[in-house]
């Protein structure tokens, strides 16, 4: 086999292949062989029939047809392997040349990885807000808890803001009630937010049995993005009310036996909680220092595939669990479409300049991903999905998902070990220490959000290899 690497633009090459006839020995033995268990010609057992018969019947034609499809992807393979080439995507192949018994050359075009010059980056400084924990922090958080352990108790007065209100509603468009806009005893706390806009001054100053209509831009079900006509009774009015701030309330809330000791776990806590919300500004500002510095060309193609690949994520799985149409969501966003593309497309585009550049670091770096560190990643992202371990790494497994687990590790460590040689402190002037890669993981997480760039395995070249068309 004879190959040639031919650039036609920093992500883009295409190989030029010959082959000697007698390297496709192999593939139209099997060719034979295949086709000679489908036939069936009187005066020859099946799997029986001669070379030459086949030849007659079917023609060679077809048997070199399904020899070449048979033996295109391994040989695509290496050509790529030859050329060291790391390819993107599927190949357009096209069959330039076919002559029995003498060679096959054919032309692959594949996007490629680009190759990138990455600049010395121990020069990036980051500023991220100190971690300081107030005690308007400690009140406020010992006031949540509070609030999870009040009581209710039913009043006989009007609803106030704060109060917990039983109630049935009715939705109607355009005077037609809903199939799915009846709801009854549902608990509402006054002031939460938490149903429908508007619904917080329609109750307000309602009696137990009193009823009001008012209308509102309903956030989902079938009319989801739709004004509508809501009509809520309200059933019963109950007070809320908040436990003391005492030992009494510490001792029922937590396993500390005085409220001193409950306001000191609630300053470590706060304070862990502000030590990994800095340490997340940390690395996002620092990557995005990185990406700054670094040009990296972006196949026009695989741009294409993974704006697609999260519409599709958007439209089909977030939204559909949330029983809203991609109209309804742009009116939410307050968004056009073209809005929407846009942003979508610019972040597309951050996600893939990440995946490249991380991956390049890790490269350069000789970073490797161990058995324990991947066993890790996998628990985490398992209880993030609301799955046991064991589910999550069966569904990986199962979906040829190692890689892409594998690359997350991966690009965490690459951008861990960016921050670890950047200079980051505080608003106070204070050195930052930052040396989680599970956090950094996250930050790659949420910034690629997909996969579409892992490059396909040989196997995976085979549909497209197999469907070629001949230009001779």
């Amino acid at each position: 086999m004879k190959s040639a690497v031919e650039t036609l633009n920093p992500t883009r090459v295409r190989l030029t292949v010959e082959v000697p006839f007698e390297e496709l020995k192999p593939s139209l033995d099997a060719a034979y062989k295949k086709i000679n268990q489908q036939l069936s010609i009187p005066g020859f057992r099946k799997g029986k029939v001669p070379a030459r018969v086949i030849d007659q019947r079917v023609g060679r034609g077809a048997v070199l047809e399904e020899a070449v499809n048979d033996a295109l992807p391994k040989i695509y393979q290496d050509a790529v392997n030859e050329g060291e080439l790391s390819p993107l995507g599927q190949p357009e192949v096209d069959i330039t040349e076919l002559k029995d018994g003498e060679l096959l050359a054919f032309t692959a075009e594949v996007d490629i990885r680009p190759e990138l010059e990455i600049p010395d980056y121990s020069g990036i400084e980051v500023t991220v807000d100190a971690v300081e924990v107030s005690d308007e922090d400690v009140a406020e958080a010992l006031d949540q808890l509070r609030d999870r352990f009040a009581t209710t108790s039913v009043v006989e007065r009007a609803a106030a803001e704060g109060d917990v209100v039983k109630l049935d509603l009715e939705a109607r468009v355009d005077g037609e009630l809903l199939d799915d806009g009846v709801a009854k005893g549902v608990d509402y706390t006054i002031g939460s937010g938490r149903l429908l806009d508007g619904i917080d001054e329609a109750v307000t100053g309602l009696e137990a049995g009193a009823e009001a209509t008012f209308a509102s831009e309903l956030k989902g079900g079938s009319a989801a993005g739709r004004e509508a006509q809501v009509t809520v009774r309200v059933e019963t009015v109950s007070a809320r009310e908040l436990p003391e701030l005492d030992d009494e309330f510490a001792q029922l809330a937590s396993q500390f036996d005085t409220l001193d000791e409950l306001r000191e776990d609630s300053r470590e806590r706060l304070g862990r909680q502000k030590q990994y919300e800095q340490a997340t500004s940390a690395q996002e500002k620092v990557l995005e220092e990185l990406l700054e510095l670094v040009e990296v060309p972006i196949p026009e193609k695989l741009l294409q595939d993974e704006v697609e690949t999260r519409r599709h994520n958007l439209v089909n799985h977030q939204l559909g669990q949330l029983g809203m149409d991609f109209d309804a969501y742009l009116k939410m966003q307050e968004k056009t479409a073209e809005e929407f593309d846009a942003e979508l497309k610019e972040q597309a585009e951050k996600g893939i300049r990440t995946q490249f550049v991380l991956d390049e670091i890790a490269k350069r770096e000789q970073l490797s991903v161990s058995q324990e560190e991947l066993t890790e990643h996998l628990m985490r992202r398992a209880q993030s999905s609301g799955m046991s371990p064991d589910q999550f790494a069966k569904a990986v497994v199962e979906g040829g998902q190692v890689p892409m687990l594998v690359g997350e590790v991966s690009r965490g460590k690459a951008l861990a070990t960016v921050v670890e040689s950047v200079k980051v402190v505080d608003t106070n002037g204070e050195p930052v220490e930052l040396d989680d890669e599970d956090e950094t993981a996250e930050t790659v997480e949420a910034v690629t959000e997909t996969e579409s760039t892992e490059a396909p395995a040989a196997e995976g070249d085979k549909d497209e290899a197999g469907e070629a068309k001949s230009t001779s």
